[in-house]
């Protein structure tokens, strides 16, 4: 007799394709608070489906726990976090899975994991799926698309913190969730390479995801971003389009430093400079300085004669 083992495990939900402008991720009133401070105080923000999202603002004004408390990882105090519509507690941990994906600032392996296999971790919640199957092609996507494919086979610890950062976006990439949560994730990266991750975002956005990206080079959240929200202190001190809300005042305000905001020459987006004091080199000065008293001491000597700079003639 031979005997069939059944299993009763129940399937998770694949998410279906979302309208382009649907509400997939939302703050509604958040507040939280951090070692008996509140960090988030009536914070409300929208991600949009077929948007990016840019959170700047300066340190400390609440960008991290924002994102944290969109992914589930940090609980609220008062308001309401809402994925696809729903609560976050209303979602189980596989399913949410399926919905969001997170970049954290930083991330720590305690084994020597290949590369490929980091990749991997990130289609842990399709196991059991109608997508399982599609894991190779998907993880292959995502490192070609991050560049880290050429080292593949080499472990994780071994990596420069460039190329963990990229290594970690595969990972979220390859998890094809609807919803991106992305927290500094240019921070660790070469010019070319900032470049690179705003471009896949926006072409996650492109593809009807929703992604909400932390930045601090305010030129590649107002180069890339759909909408801009400027957390101050806690709050959100504005909110809309790069070119309506990254104005001198607010940004002076803010930052506590005054800045300078002028549109680019071809495109037209907004560049943010911060104003400086013109830079004087002290070294030249020093230096004639210290030949003219080397020439007026000579000149002082007993004996000696005048020091002629003008032109000779050729004997």
């Amino acid at each position: 007799m031979r005997f069939v083992r059944i299993t009763t495990a129940r399937r998770r939900s694949v998410p279906g394709a979302a309208a382009p402008g649907e509400v997939l991720a939302e703050a509604r009133g958040l507040r939280v608070r951090l070692g008996g401070r509140t960090v988030l105080d009536g914070v409300s923000v929208r991600a949009r489906a077929g948007e990016v999202l840019a959170l700047v603002g300066p340190n400390g004004a609440g960008k991290s726990t924002l994102l944290g408390a969109l992914a589930g990882d940090l609980a609220g105090c008062g308001g309401e976090v809402r994925i696809a519509g729903r609560p976050l507690a209303d979602w189980s941990p596989g399913d949410l899975a399926l919905r969001r994906a997170v970049l954290p600032q930083s991330a720590a392996l305690s084994f020597p994991f290949p590369v490929e296999e980091v990749v991997r971790m990130g289609r842990a919640p399709w196991a059991g799926t109608a997508g399982e199957g599609e894991d190779d092609a998907v993880v292959a996507a995502a490192m070609a698309a991050t560049e880290v494919s050429p080292f593949a086979d080499r472990p994780y610890a071994a990596l420069s913190g460039g190329e963990r950062a990229r290594v970690a976006l595969a990972r979220v990439l390859a998890q094809r969730a609807p919803v991106l949560l992305l927290d500094e994730p240019t921070a660790a990266l070469d010019l070319r390479h900032q470049e690179l991750v705003l471009r896949l975002c926006r072409e996650r956005a492109g593809a009807g995801d929703a992604v909400v990206v932390v930045l601090h080079d305010l030129g590649l959240a107002a180069a890339y971003a759909d909408r801009v929200a400027v957390l101050h202190a806690g709050a959100v001190a504005a909110e809309g389009a790069p070119a309506e809300v990254l104005r001198e005042e607010l940004l002076s305000r803010v930052y506590r430093q005054p800045v300078e905001v002028f549109p680019h020459p071809e495109t037209g987006v907004p560049l943010v400079v911060p104003k400086r004091e013109p830079v004087r080199s002290h070294g030249g000065a020093k230096k004639r300085a210290g030949a003219q008293e080397i020439s007026h001491a000579q000149a002082c000597e007993p004996g000696a004669k005048p020091m002629d700079h003008g032109p000779r003639s050729a004997a």
